[in-house]
């Protein structure tokens, strides 16, 4: 739809304006209501008044799902000030888009956490049953070089699906530490899915070779 299509790239554009566009945003939910583009537009704009207003929206759109997953999306740079229990609830939450809505809350608020805290917020992701969740936690904890983070992405070279299990083997490789080479080389050695083995072979010899 074309019409739609427009109001969100104008909505995108005033959300770039940062603090010139955050009262042209508010004018506008004052004057036209909560309309999705405009959420999406305050969430962009990064303006702390903004979020305030994000946080306002999330606790009076309890019987509106879809505005309430439009406004967990749009806090997601704010992660390291959103209350960590929205962050939990949205990790726990069935849905996908809301898991990985929490997850980018997750992202913004690592930094703050030690590698055992960040491995229990993203333990539940890590079990998921969806890969696109699954990576997106992968993605998170890969940004440590812990012993327990190599662990735990061997473990899901092992048991996850291929798309997982090639995505671990990556992530592990790009740790670099003692710890992930040694369970990369393990990797290497007791991988029962061949090409899973290959994987790891191959990126260990890649750092060997760098």
């Amino acid at each position: 739809n074309l019409a739609t299509d427009l109001r969100l790239a104008l909505c995108e554009k005033m959300g770039m304006l940062a603090d010139h566009g955050w009262p042209i945003i508010e004018h506008l939910l004052q004057r036209y209501g909560d309309m999705p583009d405009l959420v999406i537009a305050a969430g962009l704009c990064h303006q702390n008044e903004a979020r305030e207003w994000l946080l306002e929206l999330l606790k009076r759109s309890n019987d509106n799902e879809k505005l309430q997953l439009i406004t967990l999306q749009s806090l997601g740079c704010w992660g390291a000030e959103v209350p960590i229990e929205i962050l939990t609830e949205c990790i726990h939450h069935p849905g996908q888009e809301y898991r990985l809505a929490g997850l980018q809350l997750l992202q913004f608020r690592s930094h703050r956490l030690t590698d055992e805290e960040l491995l229990g917020y993203c333990n539940e992701a890590l079990e998921d049953f969806r890969d696109s969740v699954v990576i997106a936690a992968i993605r998170i904890i890969q940004r440590r070089d812990g012993k327990a983070i190599s662990e735990r992405l061997s473990s899901l070279c092992q048991k996850g699906s291929d798309t997982v299990a090639d995505t671990a083997i990556r992530a592990l490789s790009c740790i670099e530490t003692k710890d992930s080479q040694k369970y990369l080389s393990e990797l290497s050695k007791t991988l029962t899915n061949e090409s899973r083995r290959a994987l790891a072979q191959r990126k260990l010899d890649e750092q060997f070779r760098s």
